[in-house]
């Protein structure tokens, strides 16, 4: 059943969290959001296939640009889901894929300077005061709640 999932419109409105799930896979629907916005070039200033994804493709074991082209098809969730089941190098089991998740929704900078750094500065440049933003999936919420006229 193909039910051509339109493209979202990323100029003005961010992608689903990475928090969000897909058969409970963390950053999934995020992803699939950037795909289908680059596809029409709608993607503004988000990026298919950056570091983030890159976390993803590698613990499924999957080709980026294969997704893609199941995106191209006008796939909606459920069935790019499926074919990310069929076609996964790696085989997850269930709790693989809640541990990881988990994971990565509180994952933070690394210790070492330059990153801690990075993170910091991000954080800065939104507020001097949130230190509840302790993760990368917080910074990113943060950064797409400011970007489309949120507060601080």
């Amino acid at each position: 059943m193909n039910t051509s999932i339109p493209a979202p419109d990323l100029t003005k409105r961010p992608p689903r969290s990475a928090r969000c799930r897909l058969g409970g896979y963390a950053i999934l629907p995020r992803m699939l959001d950037k795909g289908r916005a680059t596809i029409v070039g709608s993607n503004g200033e988000f990026n298919y296939d950056c570091p983030l994804d890159q976390h993803l493709i590698g613990f499924v074991g999957l080709d980026s640009q294969a997704l893609l082209e199941q995106l191209r098809s006008g796939k909606g969730d459920g069935e790019i889901l499926e074919w990310i089941n069929a076609n996964a190098k790696q085989k997850r089991s269930p709790w693989e894929i809640e541990q990881w998740s988990d994971y990565m929704s509180r994952r933070g900078p690394d210790s070492d300077a330059e990153t801690l750094s990075f993170f910091a500065e991000r954080v800065g440049s939104f507020s001097k005061a949130r230190p509840d933003i302790k993760s990368w999936a917080d910074l990113l919420d943060l950064d797409d709640h400011v970007s489309f006229g949120g507060k601080p």
